[in-house]
């Protein structure tokens, strides 16, 4: 059955000015077909969350909380439907799918709790002469535009600490990705959810989806995507002061040392590798591996990446699926193609995978003796593909590891040497730094450094995001 969906904006499903066709990339066939905003539903959705933002702001804490835990057992209870979405929009494989709809319900969780942990705060008077208390309010509309990769978890990220802090929420899911965003509208309209408070549109074309940030309604203008689009909508933002929070992605370093737990090395560099077929904004991009454990880790890799199952099967226990559509699988190739060209040896991989003629599938990849000539070095990969880079000096592997524009989120360390690895983790320019293993949750703080974005998702400190701080001093006569 087609999954054919409306908009949601101000508490109602809705048709819009246009319709966008969704191809499940491993088919290469139409899952679905989902209303998209022209100008003037863009313009609804910021006048319905405009409408709602005093009295979502001022709806007390535990009737929001309420509202986000009967969302959650609605999530709970279509969570077979919610994953079918993802599974047929993206062609992600079944199980990962688990991931993408835990992250939502657990989200919808953890920030009706956390927001209970926000009040006021008392500052001292050190001249005695006042009373003076820090209050956190709403930051008024939220807009928020989400990536592809995770239809569900990057949703999550950005409607739990909206509704939580009392900011309206437009989420903006890619056009690529759009069906399980819209069913979540599906269960918002289901429950009954205030008018206004979440609103989820995709946009037909760039110029709506523009209008959107250019609006002087939002007070916040948030992202998951890439560097250049950051900018982009910063720049198109810069009709009001607006606060922003983006995660931009990177080109994640990971640092392979002699004494190294080579298994567990191999094991994550290629199982956040291939997961999603390597679309996933923290797997490993770089893998320098030191001179004497080189040809051992490479054989490591190389037996994993071999083992890898890929396709398109909802029964199948699978980890990689296809990418998203043929210009990134194009994309990827061409780096491979290059790499390949400037001296780099393929080792696996490096092309369509045999038995899979139809989709946009991309054999999971090792490159071998990758250097900084390489576009692959330089890049954010966003595909299935192990570039190893052997190292020699310990004194220069951290200038190497930071060198670039487009670091700054995700990085990694292995060795048994913990003052090294503690001294490395000291400067190393990433926001995240994984030693010896690799642990992501809705707890932790997520977010990168530079031009990697500013803000977090996840943590208490996501809600920051969401919230503006007002001081209130009065005199003591």
């Amino acid at each position: 059955m087609a999954l054919n969906k409306k908009m949601y904006i101000g508490g109602a499903l809705v048709d819009g000015q246009a319709v966008l066709d969704v191809t499940n990339p491993a088919t290469e066939e139409v899952v679905g077909t989902v209303a998209a905003a022209g100008f003037d539903d863009v313009e609804k959705a910021l006048q319905a969350a405009n409408a709602a933002a005093k009295s979502w702001a001022a709806t007390p804490v535990a009737e929001r909380q309420a509202w986000m835990l009967k969302l959650r057992d609605a999530v709970i209870e279509n969570e077979d439907y919610l994953r079918d979405c993802i599974h047929q929009e993206m062609a992600k494989p079944w199980g990962g799918t688990q991931e993408d709809f835990d992250l939502l319900e657990r989200a919808l969780k953890f920030y009706a709790e956390e927001i209970q942990r926000v009040s006021d705060e008392t500052l001292r008077d050190r001249e005695g002469t006042h009373d003076h208390r820090i209050v956190y309010e709403s930051v008024g509309v939220s807009v928020a535009y989400l990536a592809w990769n995770f239809p569900l978890l990057n949703l999550a990220y950005k409607i739990a600490p909206a509704m939580a802090a009392g900011s309206p929420i437009i989420l903006r899911p890619s056009a690529a990705t759009p069906i399980s965003a819209y069913a979540v509208g599906e269960l918002c309209h289901k429950i009954g959810l205030p008018a206004g408070v979440v609103n989820i549109l995709t946009t037909d074309g760039y110029a709506p989806s523009d209008a959107l940030a250019a609006s002087t309604i939002p007070g916040l203008i948030t992202l998951i995507g890439s560097t250049n689009t950051g900018k982009h909508l910063m720049k198109v933002g810069a009709t009001s002061i607006k606060k922003y929070s983006m995660e931009l992605g990177g080109n994640a370093p990971v640092l392979v040392f002699n004494d190294a737990d080579l298994d567990l090395a191999a094991d994550i560099v290629t199982t956040v590798k291939f997961n999603n077929a390597g679309q996933i904004c923290v797997t490993p991009n770089r893998v320098f591996v030191e001179r004497g454990v080189y040809d051992a880790f490479m054989e490591k890799v190389l037996t994993r990446t071999k083992a890898v199952k890929v396709g398109f099967d909802r029964d199948a226990d699978l980890l990689t699926g296809p990418m998203i559509d043929a210009r990134a699988w194009a994309r990827v190739k061409g780096l491979i193609d290059d790499a390949v060209a400037k001296g780099a040896v393929l080792r696996a991989g490096g092309d369509r995978p045999e038995g899979l003629e139809k989709g946009h599938f991309l054999a999971p990849t090792v490159l071998d003796g990758v250097t900084p000539e390489m576009e692959i070095y330089q890049n954010e990969i966003f595909g299935p593909v192990v570039s190893l880079i052997p190292f020699d000096d310990r004194d220069t592997i951290l200038d190497r590891a930071n060198e670039g524009d487009e670091g700054g989120l995700s990085s990694y360390i292995f060795t048994a040497d913990l003052a090294l690895a503690e001294r490395l983790a000291k400067g190393l320019r990433y926001g995240e730094i994984q030693i010896n293993g690799v642990k992501y949750d809705i707890y932790l703080p997520h977010g990168g450094i530079g031009q990697s974005g500013i803000g977090h998702d996840c943590s208490r400190l996501a809600l920051n995001d969401y919230l503006v701080v007002k001081r209130i001093s009065r005199g003591l006569n």
